[in-house]
């Protein structure tokens, strides 16, 4: 976990990005002011440091007004109980689980997908967390740089990384990593303890039922002509590990990459796992899967194994275990309809 506590004494800020602009910001005053949902003892962890991307930041003091962007940037904090420090979020993929919901429509929406430069700055926020380096585009959040030279700290998820050597190899510990880095950022890190805590317990039950044991599985995230899958370095592939699947395109090194449905002809896979979007649900796959006259005679379509999970739980982050329970528990149902 790369996450380093500095002495108290530090007056000067190395490294932290401000939003160029944002002079209305609210100052942090732990002595009068400590902010919303304030734990007991947080404050006496700051200023603190979290890196990722090859770029470290500093934390003078707990946020108040931090925005998230991107789902995955959003369920952490969600799940680490920090919404009453956000400001607002942005950008979902698809519904945010139940046990979340309330939390969720207690933080304002900035906007459906990125919110302009200048809705995030009317936010005020003091700490931008995105899931993807899209985000910092200087018509949203501004480049790195730019908040670099001007004064909000924020953080990019490490799988989110523009250049390949910055990335984690994929595992839930890298996963969990940055779970521990935002707990850090946002004053919490015990809570960071229990979730990582409750997920390894969530994976040691998938892990020694191995629902998935002797299977080929095809993850189909997207595509018609082209098949747009999970292949053997991200999310997908943590998850058929953790089921002891088989990956038809586990040989391809990026989280998600173009197949080929040669490839999903010779491979027969037993099992279709279906990712299930705002941009391609998991039924307009079906639909297509089924009209194809040679892919309708796959054994696994014929048989409609499928295995529909929400696409925010094949992508790494606190989702990502609940996803793994979700595809061990329709594998246990598909066997036990055979």
């Amino acid at each position: 976990m790369r996450i380093a506590l500095l002495p108290k004494t530090v007056l000067s800020v190395t490294a932290v990005l401000v939003l160029s602009g944002c002079a209305g910001a609210p100052e942090a005053d732990s002595a009068s002011d400590p902010g919303p949902a304030d734990t007991s003892g947080s404050a006496s962890i700051f200023p603190v440091e979290v890196t990722s991307c090859g770029r470290t930041t500093t934390l003078a003091a707990r946020p108040r007004r931090a925005v998230t962007l991107n789902q995955g940037a959003t369920e952490v904090a969600l799940a680490l109980g920090v919404e009453d420090q956000l400001a607002g979020t942005a950008y979902l993929d698809d519904a945010v689980p139940a046990k979340w919901a309330a939390a969720y429509e207690s933080v304002d929406v900035l906007a459906k997908e990125y919110p302009s430069r200048e809705d995030l700055l009317a936010a005020q926020p003091d700490f931008v967390y995105a899931s993807y380096g899209s985000a910092f585009d200087a018509k949203v959040a501004g480049t790195r740089d730019e908040l670099d030279a001007a004064g909000t700290p924020s953080y990019l998820s490490p799988f989110g990384c523009e250049e390949a050597a910055d990335r984690p190899e994929p595992s839930f510990d890298a996963v969990w990593d940055e779970v521990e880095s935002v707990a850090t950022a946002f004053g919490v890190p015990e809570r960071a303890e229990e979730l990582v805590a409750e997920q390894q317990a969530l994976l040691d039950g998938i892990e020694e039922t191995a629902a998935g044991t002797g299977l080929d599985v095809l993850w189909f995230d997207s595509g018609d002509r082209t098949p747009y899958v999970g292949a053997g370095g991200g999310g997908p592939q943590l998850v058929l590990d953790a089921v002891g699947a088989s990956n038809v395109f586990g040989g391809l090194d990026d989280a998600w990459a173009d197949g080929t449905w040669e490839k999903v002809v010779a491979a027969n896979p037993d099992v279709i796992v279906l990712a299930d979007a705002s941009w391609s649900s998991a039924e307009d796959k079906i639909d297509y899967l089924e009209a194809d006259p040679v892919l309708r005679q796959l054994d696994a379509v014929a048989a409609e194994a499928y295995v529909v999970v929400p696409f925010s739980e094949s992508t790494p982050g606190v989702r990502l275990a609940d996803g793994a329970a979700s595809v061990s528990d329709q594998l246990v149902e598909l066997a036990a309809a055979r």
